[in-house]
Parts: structure tokens; sequence; C-alpha cells
């Protein structure tokens, strides 16, 4: 996997969108929520998106401080090393070809997919308070699944650039599919003006209206949940079991795709392969 073929496959990926059609459903969804906002009071509007910001600054900030996330690092380091021996620190990380850098968050996102699919089988179970932190737990699951790949690229996602970077990451890896092309231009553009790692220049306000689609998917799949909780099989609630445990996967494996994709073209851009 050269640099060139990374690259092809990212403008590969990049194709999805430009084939995608949006349903009659998400259409009249997107209508509703534009009206039910624009009927809102200003200052109430802001005021919500900026405690949703506040609460993922402060996740993320959570995570990075937690001893499961530094074992990370030094798991990351110590695989790093399985192909340079000199990797002493994150930013060495970037010494490596993007296949190794490749295979090493493959492993990570490997174990974010299963973590997912365990977690969306337990709420699946039917149980009020699994069902209560579903959506939190699977926001933090998939925001420290988006680190760990900012990590293994070598970027120190504690940085005010690279926190801001990872935290839109995110966002734009949750929006919807047909709104993802612009946020997935946005992001290269935010490349262009990065200056240092330790200063960061652009909008720090990245939820908005066109993200409410994420929670009221999750929403829907809880009621999904509780319909079919009581239909057993065997004693066990399989049917919603499977439901909670295919959809909270297929998130995580939309948001690290999009992750990787990202710190992939990020780093043929810093080696000069693409202009």
């Amino acid at each position: 996997m050269s640099e060139e073929k990374v690259y092809q496959d990212i403008l590969k990926w990049e194709n999805q969108w430009k084939d995608y059609r949006a349903n009659d459903f998400e259409m009249i969804y997107e209508q509703w929520m534009n009206k039910t906002f624009t009927n809102l009071n200003p200052k109430m509007k802001k005021k919500f998106f900026h405690q949703m910001d506040q609460w993922f600054f402060h996740t993320h900030a959570y995570i990075q401080g937690t001893a499961f996330q530094n074992e990370a690092r030094l798991r990351i380091l110590t695989s790093g090393r399985i192909f340079r021996s000199d990797i002493d620190y994150l930013e060495d990380m970037k010494e490596l070809t993007i296949d190794q850098l490749t295979y090493l968050a493959h492993q990570h996102i490997a174990k974010g997919k299963l973590y997912s699919f365990a977690q969306g089988g337990l709420t699946g179970t039917g149980g009020y308070l699994l069902l209560g932190v579903d959506f939190p737990l699977m926001m933090i699951l998939n925001l420290r699944a988006v680190q760990l790949i900012g990590l293994t690229f070598g970027y120190e996602v504690n940085h005010p650039y690279e926190m801001m970077l990872s935290l839109k990451i995110f966002h734009a890896a949750t929006l919807p599919k047909r709104l993802q092309k612009g946020a997935w231009d946005d992001l290269k553009k935010e490349l262009e003006h990065h200056t240092s790692p330790f200063i960061y220049e652009g909008e720090d306000e990245f939820t908005d209206e066109t993200w409410l689609e994420q929670p009221f998917k999750q929403g829907m799949k809880s009621l999904f949940i509780l319909t079919f909780r009581k239909k057993l099989i065997q004693g066990m609630p399989i049917v919603s079991m499977v439901i909670g445990a295919t959809l909270n996967y297929q998130l995580t494996r939309q948001v690290t795709d999009f992750a990787l994709r990202f710190y992939q073209y990020r780093y043929l851009v810093e080696q000069g392969e693409i202009e």
C-alpha cells in the first residue's frame, strides 16, 4: 500500500458522497428540524449548542486524563517500536510509513468496533439504565476512537489545535451522510491554516441543528429496543440485542472510517504527496 494507492483509496472513498441521494424521510426530518429551530429564541438556541459543545470539550479532556488512555498511548509507542526502535515520543510515529500507521490504526479500530458491538448488545437487553446511558457512552467510545487514531498518526490530541481538530473530525463523522462532504472539505481547509499545535485560530463552535439527527437516530434505536425487548428467544431478547449491537457497530465503523481517511489524507499532505 503505497502513498499513491492510499490517495486513490481516499478519492474512491470521497465518491460515496457524489452518488448519495437523501431519502424522503431525511428530507422531511431536515425541513422539520430547520422549521423548529427557526422558531426558537436565538439566545436559547445559542445557549443550547454552547452547552453541548462544552460537554464535548469536557468529555474530551476527561478521556485524555484517564489511566486507560495513558496506557493506550504507551501501547501505541510500543507498537511503533516494532517497526522502528528509535521511537521515543508520540511525534516520532510520523517517521513510520503510511502502511505501518494504517496497520496500527486498524488495531485500535477493530477494538473500538468490538466495544461498540458489545455495548450495543447490552443496551439491547432493554434495561432502562443501559438505555439511559447508551447515547453518552456511544459518544465517549467514538470520540476516544478518533483520539486513538490521531495519536497513532503522531498527533498529541490534548494540544489546543489537535483537540479542536479531533472534535471536528468526530462531529463531521457523525453528521448525516448528505452533509458530510461539506464538513470534509472544511476539515481539509483547516489544515491550510495550521501554524502551531498550541494555537487554534478557527471557529471553536461545531455543533448545530444539523448534528441533532444523530441523537434522534439514537432515540429511534432505543424505541425499537423497547418495542422488541419482550420478544424472547430461549429467554433472551435476541432481536433487540441484535438491533442495539448492529446500529452501534455501524456508527463506530462510520466514525473510524472517516477519521482514518482524514489522518491518512493529512499524512499525505504533510509528506508533500498532495498539494
